[in-house]
């Protein structure tokens, strides 16, 4: 699955039930997210069986705290041996690798000497198991590294919510301010070939609709006749942002969702004992 999603210029999906993880900001509806300094690319130098050496951005994530991004578990893990993990918080990734010359490692030691990146270590909740059953959280830790991403960027961390936070306010969610970050794809564009998913690595955001709420997930409306926007292919792990009593929190993190990215951002609640008891390894929660 890895091989697939991250072969095929990062739009490969991984197939489950019909949705497929999700990846970039729909271009409809949607701006570049600026101001959204805490949220990041992640990266990877890899060894890929049929291409070789690769250097690429993969998926989206948060600061939580000045050395902890958080992420999806099926972006942490199933990596080959070997592999080296980074983010960058620069608002156009796409850019970097394209003007960087060299090789893949000699971009990456490039960018890791301008700042542009930071290595981090991956880790995944043991009971992570792709698709809408198991539990899919992740992230980089730099802790134990010379330099975290505090080192290289100026950017206030994303408020995680506190216990249980969205069923307490369960009748708020419908008419709150919903917001998805992340550097993913488009929706999908037809063409002669049929459909792909243009475009990519660049920080975009876009205002969501909120659909349903369950034991471990948020579904979120992104259907563009309903004035919203949503994530598609390389948004995993991306933040979905929810404004409860005037404060930004980090609700869930994008995971899933339709094939083509027209209607549904399927996402992975931060306020669940699953997830607080595995970022409590990590971060100070609230």
């Amino acid at each position: 699955m890895r091989r697939s999603l991250l072969s095929v210029a990062l739009v490969t999906a991984w197939i489950v039930g019909g949705t497929t993880s999700a990846g970039a900001i729909n271009t409809y509806n949607a701006e570049e997210a600026t101001d959204r300094t805490e949220v990041g690319a992640y990266l990877a130098l890899w060894q890929d069986e049929e291409d070789g050496l690769r250097f690429d951005w993969a998926c989206s994530g948060t600061m939580v705290d000045g050395d902890t991004f958080l992420t999806a578990g099926h972006c942490t893990t199933d990596w080959p041996e070997g592999t080296r993990h980074f983010v960058s918080l620069e608002q156009d990734v796409q850019a970097l690798i394209d003007t960087t010359p060299g090789s893949p490692a000699q971009q990456v030691a490039t960018l890791l000497a301008a700042g542009k990146i930071v290595e981090g270590d991956p880790h995944t909740d043991e009971g992570y198991s792709f698709g809408l059953n198991g539990s899919d959280i992740g992230v980089l830790d730099f802790h134990a590294r010379g330099t975290t991403p505090a080192d290289r960027w100026d950017f206030e961390p994303a408020v995680l919510p506190t216990a249980g936070q969205l069923d307490k306010a369960s009748k708020l969610l419908k008419t709150a301010s919903w917001t998805v970050v992340g550097y993913g794809t488009s929706e999908a564009a037809r063409g002669p070939g049929g459909h792909s998913h243009p475009n990519g690595g660049v920080r975009l955001q876009a205002a969501e609709g909120f659909n349903a709420l369950n034991k471990d997930w948020v579904k979120l409306d992104m259907h563009e006749n309903h004035d919203w926007g949503g994530a598609c292919y390389g948004d995993s792990g991306g933040p979905n942002f929810v404004v409860l009593g005037g404060l930004r929190i980090l609700a869930s993190t994008t995971i899933t969702g339709d094939t083509p990215c027209y209607a549904t951002n399927v996402t992975f609640r931060m306020d669940t004992p699953t997830s607080r008891s595995f970022l409590d390894d990590f971060v100070e929660l609230p």
